[in-house]
């Protein structure tokens, strides 16, 4: 319960948080929107820079000190964000962003694995899917709470109040982690750790080595259609930002619906069938909202949500299925390719200064093209044979 709690928090509500700050600093700053993804590229470019040391960490002292310095650093980047109020400076924000998600960074290398395989392989899709429920609920949960903190009545964009009190919850977090029985789980002695061999490894896993380039696209794709998410209702269609943020709940309620239903309907379905038919249906609300307008556009838009939902939980058990002993490196890699939340929102930014918000939702579009190729074709047990094989890596 503990470990589920913590995706509530550091997945949800935190990863959240940041599709309420973006808009709210456009305004405050005056800044352009690629300006303002440069809390996106901050928030994930810890992704290509902590995996491999903190698979490490995890290797050498277990899965309960790596929980807790994710506690930690998660904790200092929302206690960075009141000298960046009280200096009110945007490269204070994003280095607490930076610090932030350094925490995140460390919580996803070794929660996910960790929960992987805390039970038998077979099931690790749906007990992912259950810790997301948690996650989604987070998000469900932060988009008008955070929203009525940062604007206040005066019309004071308080940036960094959501954060001071989500400090405060995470030293009571991080004292009750600590005294838990929570167990640690590291490798055994005579296995050694070496980045190298994970690199030499992957060849071994070809529905890993896909699986990562998927993860890249995904969470590009996540990052671009919540960051843009209040923004597109806003400038497409005049709404303001507390009823752009009902929209955004809506989402997320979605978003958790689907993660509670997967947990059934995954039983019955395999996981690499559902992310295709969900990434088919995610094109179609992508396109209806690029090209048409409806009159019912916001919840086409809302409705991403709900097959986006099992997206993350269900490529990354996808791409950890069957590894046994190396899904914690095997997490390192899938978490390094969380750095596509760093590459795509830029472009979808640039894309939106130049050509408008509606226009810019072709960049995820993109992205879950080549998801549900993947989906198809590239995982362990492909819907279509594929004549494909990957050759060993050479390390020097």
């Amino acid at each position: 319960m503990m470990l589920i709690s913590l995706f509530f928090l550091a997945v949800g509500i935190m990863f959240c948080m940041n599709d309420i700050l973006l808009p709210s600093l456009v305004a405050h700053f005056n800044m352009s929107y690629l300006q303002a993804t440069m809390i996106q590229f901050s928030f994930y470019i810890t992704y290509i820079i902590f995996p491999f040391p903190i698979a490490w960490m995890i290797h050498h002292y277990g899965y309960k000190i790596s929980l807790l310095t994710a506690l930690f650093f998660c904790t200092l980047g929302c206690l960075v964000f009141i000298p960046a109020k009280i200096f009110d400076s945007y490269l204070i924000v994003l280095t607490a962003i930076f610090i932030l998600s350094t925490g995140i960074t460390v919580f996803n290398v070794a929660a996910n694995p960790f929960l992987a395989l805390l039970g038998d392989p077979e099931g690790s899709a749906i007990r992912m899917n259950f810790a997301q429920l948690f996650a989604r609920i987070g998000y469900a949960t932060t988009p008008i709470i955070a929203t009525a903190l940062i604007y206040s009545n005066t019309g004071d964009i308080r940036f960094h109040f959501p954060y001071a009190l989500l400090a405060v919850l995470l030293l009571i977090i991080i004292t009750l982690f600590f005294i838990s029985r929570v167990p640690v789980m590291k490798a055994a002695e005579e296995d050694k750790f070496s980045i190298n061999g994970i690199f030499r490894e992957v060849h071994k896993y070809p529905h890993l080595f896909f699986g990562v380039f998927a993860m890249f696209f995904y969470v590009g794709a996540e990052a671009c259609t919540a960051g843009f998410f209040i923004p597109y209702l806003q400038k497409v269609l005049d709404f303001t930002p507390a009823e752009a943020s009902r929209f955004l709940t809506l989402y997320y309620i979605f978003a958790g619906v689907m993660c509670l239903l997967a947990v059934f309907i995954l039983r019955y379905v395999k996981a690499h069938i559902l992310v295709g038919v969900y990434g088919i249906a995610m094109i179609v609300c992508y396109l209806v909202i690029i090209f048409f307008n409806t009159g019912y556009n916001e919840y086409f838009l809302a409705l991403l949500g709900l097959f986006l939902g099992i997206m993350f939980p269900t490529l990354f058990s996808l791409g950890i299925e069957d590894l046994g002993s190396f899904s914690g490196r095997a997490s390192a890699l899938l978490n390094f390719a969380i750095v596509g939340g760093a590459f795509f929102p830029p472009i979808q930014g640039a894309i939106t200064d130049r050509f408008g918000v509606s226009t810019s939702y072709l960049v995820p579009c993109f992205c879950f093209v080549m998801i549900t190729i993947y989906a198809f074709f590239f995982t362990k047990q492909p819907l279509l044979k594929r004549n494909f094989k990957l050759k060993p890596l050479r390390i020097n």
